[in-house]
């Protein structure tokens, strides 16, 4: 027997979300075509504020950045699940394995921290708005996109570390379709409840931690309100209901997954599921229905008609 840090593991073996071969071609088919969509609505709201004059309020900037991050974040474990459907042997390299942990972590957690850039954006906009341009110049927008990026990578590069550096001496089963932080923990050789403690600090406080800040920036703008016109108050409910949708569907997921001991549950597969393909699907929609700048920006941009009479 070799030391207790050998990694006698060179690939793992992941589960499907179904065993029937006939359920893994529906995946197929279900899954390619929300991840296309979801390609596709993002990249059309990311050339639409590239293009348009009309959309460069730092709103729109935020969400050009979100609208990114949401084609990352599923691009990194999506596409092999969709081949996986084909293969009775669904296998991935310990290195290959290892990448798509940092890039969901990376890519998920920088969506969180554009999330709170935005809320941040909403409450100047809201509570400062003759200062409003002052504020939230060029600098500082890129500046807070920046971070939201870094912030994103060096929680993720946390979490990749901890991972990497334990012993995989086998069985190498991960009972999830892609590799991620707690499966990885069950397999390790070694006590990891430090580690797993780690990760509930780490993903975990910060996915609530997110949430409360959040909902609670949100609450303190829907209470103000009160005293706005009519009109004023529709605008802004618009947009920060976007906005409180989308934390919802963001947050909820990773605290359900992080913020408990180091386990596995039947139901986890179908949450983080859901974590990685609705919110980058429905994001587009949700932020251009609720919002005509968007959407008459967007005609301009690809030459939609809105009506029969539009040129």
């Amino acid at each position: 027997m070799g030391s207790p840090r050998t990694k006698n593991v060179t690939e793992f073996v992941l589960f499907s979300l179904f065993q029937s071969r006939e359920l893994q071609h529906v995946c197929f088919v279900v899954f390619s075509l929300f991840h296309v969509f979801t390609l596709l609505g993002n990249l059309m709201v990311i050339i639409t504020i590239s293009a348009s004059k009309a959309l460069h309020a730092p709103m729109y900037f935020f969400l050009s950045h979100l609208s990114f991050a949401d084609m990352c974040y599923p691009s990194a474990t999506i596409p092999k699940m969709i081949a996986d459907t084909f293969v009775e042997r669904k296998t991935i390299s310990f290195n290959g394995c290892i990448t798509q942990l940092f890039s969901s972590h990376f890519f998920g957690g920088t969506e969180i921290f554009l999330l709170i850039a935005m809320a941040y954006d909403r409450y100047v906009a809201i509570f400062r708005p003759l200062h409003y341009t002052a504020i939230m110049d060029r600098q500082k927008c890129g500046l807070m996109a920046g971070a939201s990026w870094v912030a994103g990578f060096l929680h993720s590069i946390l979490q990749t570390l901890l991972t990497v550096q334990l012993p995989f001496c086998g069985p190498n089963e991960i009972d999830n379709f892609f590799c991620d932080v707690h499966p990885l923990l069950k397999l390790a050789c070694e006590d990891t409840s430090v580690v797993g403690l780690i990760v509930v600090a780490n993903s975990g406080m910060i996915s609530l931690v997110s949430f409360i800040i959040l909902i609670a920036s949100y609450v303190v703008i829907l209470l103000n309100m009160r005293s706005w016109s009519s009109e004023g108050r529709r605008k802004a409910l618009s947009t920060c209901g976007s906005h409180i949708t989308t934390v919802f569907l963001v947050l909820v997921p990773p605290m359900f997954m992080y913020i408990r001991p180091s386990t596995t549950l039947a139901v986890d597969k179908l949450v983080i599921l859901f974590n990685i393909v609705m919110p980058p699907l429905l994001n587009p929609l949700i932020y251009t229905l609720r919002n005509n700048e968007v959407k008459n920006a967007m005609r301009k941009v690809f030459r939609i008609k809105g009506s029969v009479e539009e040129k």
